[in-house]
């Protein structure tokens, strides 16, 4: 590799700067937002991929792809340019100056006028391109104090200095989640904190296989540096700043097409496991799943069909149905929509070389070419090998959407779960149709499960255009909150692995994938003991998805009811969840419009709090709730810091308020599930609700948690059907407005609904913390506490 130093400036226009580099690369700075610079190198002025998947920041991504060139959906603003010794960009907010030899540094505009320095690159060496080949790399200074996030579904602590991280999906089927790397997904998009200055992002537009190293690696001949570095494909990257890292994971989620809206009946429990499905007797299996719901007395919502349906002898073959294993798949798809509960089929992306229909496929030209023959690029894939399907071949996307419909959809399974779309090519110059622009893989691998995504929603909503969309996803890109909801992968059943699944969602959910959950119970390796069970419940209700699944070494199945000892917990642990639901569909909402993500870490909504950047279990749900799990086995207590906030804490169980900024010693038992609540908040509850579906949320609370003192404070609570389409508009949707006020001589709480949608519930109880004397003025009512209300 060479590194680049000498430049010139050769062009601006009204949207930046381009500057030619040693003579024959050409660097482009854009302008887009005031505070988002881009940052473009053409290796010798072409591109090496000239299209994007990733950026969307107003409409979605042609299925072809978004040129690289396109700037619509960005406000692109004025800026300033100067001339010298070195070259300099100003907006309102952030200045990025150019020097020589190819260097640049960002500043940020502070409340009193003044520049102050956010980030710069290493000045011994910035960007080196390969001599004879496509690799990149990109050098940061590293600064004492920063603190580093993002990168997506890593391994390990949430913060990710001084160690080194891959982009390159794998099915890691029972990895390790305190260390295991690389894993599924390729999210290329890191958040810096900085000491003094604000925080910044950098997010890389490049699906080839990638490293990140953020202080593992030390050279004397350079200051501490942090770097990125590229197999192949373009250097292209978008630089953002922000006062606070709020607002950056907001500006990423917008700036890669922000996240789908799901029905709300994709809240509720999710069952699933491989063994089922792996039985001769399959279908009596899953039936018999609905009996022992029904026996048990365990809400749910849907089930995940794993892939054991479509099995000849012990491997799997997407679109055949073994018809041995399931002789009525009518019969039992009906008996699942008679129990109101949704069937999710597994599908994979890759046909085995005995597949049935192999050659058909192989003969219509639908698979990924390999680089020195006309034929299939073979893969090792599931104990076989096969071929991947080429998703950037139209023919391709359409024969997967016909399989979709006609051996999914029109059999009564209305959702698809994505599975094994980690596309391991590893014959690099193997080639995609491109579109009709034939493109190695090396470039687009980890695009495939994005693209393999849409093709299946695109799919199910021309089959069912009248309802809201669910589907799952294990691998992906950015962009694949757009199509699909996600989990961490197969994971290992330890106790370990609850703890550090909670930081690889919340990563996740900094790198713009909001939707998210993990294997509740563990995926592979033992079957987990009663007390992790009970605590991995407890953890999997708080996350966006919840699906108890599993592969156990034994071939038993985790079930809710697995342990009848701690049913009971289960069962408690489960109808929170459901009573939860409210709130948690109002969050899906804010995510779907605001770009708001629903599991935040705790310094996201506080970040003058220090403490709250420390290693931690606890996570917030949305702003108001703050969750602290017990993950320690045979925990007597739990410790929570609860972080310095302008009203203060309530303990969601017992009523007892608490000052910003208190830690907290609480006793623990099996039962125990801490959680607490930002004061000022009205959090909407379900009462009795067995299904997360909108038509059975018969009763309503409001739970009430006021400030002690003078105060006012607003919340906002979203209401559909659950899953019409029509969710944007004044007719399919009602958004109330809560008033809470009080001062030392009472309280009151007030509504104003907007919309049409009347919600099937006509009164609402109100419900104050034990420990709050106050009465309470609801609509009208002078003392509402613990009675109900007009609606």
């Amino acid at each position: 590799m060479r590194t680049l130093k000498n430049w010139a400036l050769d062009a601006r226009d009204a949207n930046g700067v381009t500057l030619t580099v040693d003579g024959s690369h050409t660097l482009k700075i854009t302008v887009l937002e005031e505070t988002l610079f881009r940052v473009s190198l053409k290796k010798s002025g072409d591109w090496r991929l000239d299209r994007t998947w990733s950026i969307a920041p107003e409409e979605d991504v042609p299925f072809e792809g978004r040129s690289r060139d396109d700037l619509s959906g960005f406000s692109l603003p004025e800026f300033s340019c100067t001339e010298g010794e070195a070259l300099t960009l100003e907006t309102a907010a952030l200045r990025l100056t150019v020097e020589n030899p190819l260097t640049m540094r960002w500043e940020a505009k502070q409340a009193d006028g003044t520049w102050k320095l956010v980030a710069e690159e290493r000045p011994t060496g910035a960007y080196m391109l390969g001599i004879r080949d496509h690799r990149n790399s990109h050098f940061l200074l590293r600064k004492p104090g920063e603190k580093v996030y993002g990168l997506g579904e890593k391994a390990g602590d949430l913060e990710r200095s001084g160690r080194r991280y891959e982009m390159r999906n794998l099915d890691a089927m029972g990895y390790n989640a305190k260390t295991t790397d690389p894993l599924y997904k390729h999210l290329p998009v890191t958040f810096t904190v900085t000491p003094d200055a604000g925080c910044f992002s950098v997010f890389y537009d490049n699906l080839a296989s990638c490293w990140f190293d953020l202080g593992n690696e030390f050279d004397n001949y350079h200051k501490p540096f942090r770097a990125y570095r590229a197999l192949d494909g373009d250097l292209d990257y978008y630089f953002a700043f922000a006062p606070e890292m709020l607002d950056l994971v907001k500006g990423h989620t917008r700036l890669t097409g922000g996240t789908a809206f799901m029905p709300r009946w994709a809240l509720g429990y999710s069952g699933s496991t491989m063994a089922y499905t792996d039985r001769p007797n399959a279908q009596e299996e899953l039936e018999g799943f609905l009996t022992r719901l029904s026996e048990h007395d365990i809400p749910c919502d849907s089930f995940q069909m794993s892939s054991g349906y479509t099995s000849i002898g012990p491997k799997r073959y997407v679109f055949n149905w073994n018809y041995e294993k399931f002789p009525d798949v009518e019969g039992m798809t009906k008996k699942f929509a008679d129990a109101e509960l949704t069937l999710i089929a597994n599908i994979k992306p890759a046909l085995l070389q005995d597949h049935p229909r192999f050659n058909e496929a192989l003969d219509a030209g639908l698979f990924i070419t390999d680089s020195e023959t006309n034929s299939y690029a073979d893969a090792v894939y599931w104990d076989d090998s096969g071929a991947h399907l080429d998703f950037t071949n139209p023919a391709s996307v359409a024969w997967w959407q016909k399989g979709v419909t006609e051996q999914l959809l029109k059999k009564g399974i209305a959702c698809t779960w994505n599975d094994n779309n980690e596309y391991e090519i590893w014959d690099d110059e193997a080639r995609c149709n491109g579109f009709g622009k034939e493109i190695p893989v090396a470039l687009i691998r980890p695009l495939h499960s994005l693209l393999m995504s849409r093709a299946s929603k695109e799919a199910q909503e021309a089959f069912d255009p009248d309802h809201r969309q669910y589907l799952i996803s294990r691998a992906g890109c950015p962009g694949i909150q757009r199509y699909a909801q996600t989990w961490s992968g197969d994971n290992y059943t330890r106790w370990e692995t609850v703890r550090y699944n909670i930081r690889m969602g919340l990563s996740m959910s900094l790198s713009g994938i909001y939707n998210v959950g993990h294997d509740v119970g563990g995926f592979s390796g033992p079957k987990p003991e009663p007390e992790l069970f009970v605590r991995w419940v407890q953890n999997g209700i708080f996350h966006p998805r919840f699906t108890i699944h599993s592969w156990n070494d034994d071939g038993t199945a985790n079930e809710a009811w697995m342990y009848p000892e701690v049913l009971p917990l289960i069962r408690e642990a489960l109808a929170f969840r459901y009573r939860l639901t409210p709130y948690l569909y109002t969050l899906t909402w804010l995510a779907s419009t605001k770009d708001e993500p629903m599991l935040r870490p705790t310094f996201l909504d506080h970040p003058h709090d220090a403490r709250t950047f420390e290693e931690t279990d606890d996570f917030m749900l949305g702003r108001d709730l703050l969750v602290a799990n017990v993950v320690d086995e045979g925990a007597a207590e739990r410790t929570v810091y609860l972080p310095k906030n302008e009203t203060g804490w309530w303990d969601f169980w017992s009523g007892e308020y608490h000052a910003p900024g208190t830690e907290v010693t609480l006793p623990v038992n099996l039962a125990s599930m801490p959680l607490f609540v930002r004061a000022g908040a009205v959090i909407p509850l379900s009462d009795g609700a067995s299904r997360a579906n909108a038509k059975v949320d018969r009763a309503r609370t409001l739970a009430v948690f006021p400030v002690p003192g003078a105060f006012s404070a607003e919340t906002i609570e979203y209401e559909d059907d659950g899953d019409t389409v029509n969710w944007r508009e004044t007719a399919g949707h009602s958004l109330t407005h809560y008033a809470l006020a009080g001062d030392d001589a009472g309280l009151t709480l007030t509504w104003q609904r907007e919309g049409d949608y009347k919600p099937p519930y006509e009164t609402v109880r109100i419900l104050l913390p034990e420990g709050e004397g106050r009465k309470i003025a609801a609509n009208g009512m002078a003392d509402a506490n613990g009675k109900t209300v007009g609606r």
